[in-house]
């Protein structure tokens, strides 16, 4: 099904930053205030916090209901252009039972975030509007030293143009994972040190496929089975599966048992293709052919896909820098070219 898109952000546009999971701010404040601020500088919008986005963490664990409520005031407030998550966390499935999809539905505008943001693009899927699986203002925005411009521009392409984003590129100057702890402002000023580049793999010679993007963190996504909020197997067939690990740093193992999950859910047959990013968490690099490998000898091997695209080793998810992924809409993998574009634009002007 079409997803409603949202209107396209500009330089003055009001952004509610929302504490969705754990109370990232209210712990370490200046880190997020750092995220803000240079977000504000990059895009010349205000960004104003929702009414318990800096709640200390242990208030905001105990309150789901407001947290909730947080995004359903920031959709209904037609002087706020953009929702963008301060962090992730682990327990914003917690929200689910507090939120109004016909509200989102009928008040369509961007919302952006990762990791266990995850719950709520999947109640944006569910509503019909169009999300956005990207940084945040914590881990992302407030990046050691100044973002990264492969992340600030695939922000601008994605959420300040209306036009088709067109091929996403690689990134080619380097990707990070590298700790350095947020608890240390004098880290701050420090660059994360960068790996090299290998590329995207293609684990395809030839064939063109397009779908409709749905994914997220994949152990996010595994806590969703069993709700409504999984989409069945119809509203998932024809689509082109992202999917991720997070910082915990999971074993490959994931990905084959999830594999396993959603073909016996009847999923896994109609997908048009599965994405993959870079393994999260401090997975050591000479190991990431193991996840590949999971991935494809599940798709192929025990469910018989030979001719499933597969891409993995790609720049979104839990390192660093990410470009955006706008759910909803339609990708297009060309395995010969060695590319995939988004052919539409995420945004309208109207």
């Amino acid at each position: 099904m079409k997803k409603i898109k949202p209107k396209i952000l500009r330089p003055g546009s009001r952004i509610a930053a929302i504490s969705l999971s754990w109370g990232g701010p209210g712990t370490i404040l200046y880190r997020y205030e750092i995220g803000k601020r240079q977000f504000e500088e990059e895009f010349g919008v205000t960004v104003i916090e929702t009414a318990h986005a800096l709640r200390d963490a242990d208030w905001l664990a105990k309150n789901p209901e407001a947290r909730a409520d947080d995004l359903m005031a920031a959709f209904a407030d037609e002087t706020i252009d953009g929702i963008i998550s301060t962090i992730g966390g682990e327990d914003s499935i917690r929200t689910l039972p507090y939120l109004d999809l016909d509200l989102i539905r009928k008040n369509p505008k961007v919302f952006m975030g990762f990791s266990d943001t995850t719950i709520s693009h999947a109640a944006c899927f569910k509503a019909g509007i169009v999300s956005f699986y990207g940084p945040s203002f914590m881990a992302g925005f407030a990046e050691n030293g100044g973002m990264y411009p492969y992340m600030t521009d695939s922000v601008r392409r994605t959420l300040f143009a209306a036009e088709p984003i067109g091929v996403i590129e690689p990134n080619r100057a380097g990707w990070t994972v590298e700790h350095l702890p947020w608890e240390n402002p004098e880290n701050q000023s420090i660059r994360r040190k960068l790996n090299p580049c290998t590329g995207w793999r293609f684990h395809q010679n030839e064939g063109i496929v397009e779908g409709q993007l749905f994914g997220g963190c994949v152990e996010v996504l595994d806590w969703l089975r069993g709700t409504d909020h999984f989409s069945a197997a119809g509203d998932l067939r024809g689509t082109v599966l992202f999917l991720e690990t997070s910082e915990e740093g999971a074993p490959p193992s994931i990905l084959s048992r999830f594999v396993r999950c959603i073909a016996a859910m009847g999923i896994l047959e109609g997908l048009n293709g599965i994405l993959l990013g870079r393994p999260g968490g401090g997975v050591d690099p000479h190991t990431f052919g193991e996840y590949d490998d999971a991935l494809c000898k599940a798709v192929r091997e025990e469910h018989g896909l030979n001719d499933m695209p597969i891409v993995t080793n790609m720049d979104f998810g839990h390192t660093d820098p990410m470009f955006v992924i706008p759910i909803g809409t339609k990708v297009r993998i060309d395995s010969a070219k060695r590319e995939i574009a988004i052919d539409e634009a995420a945004v309208t002007k109207n």
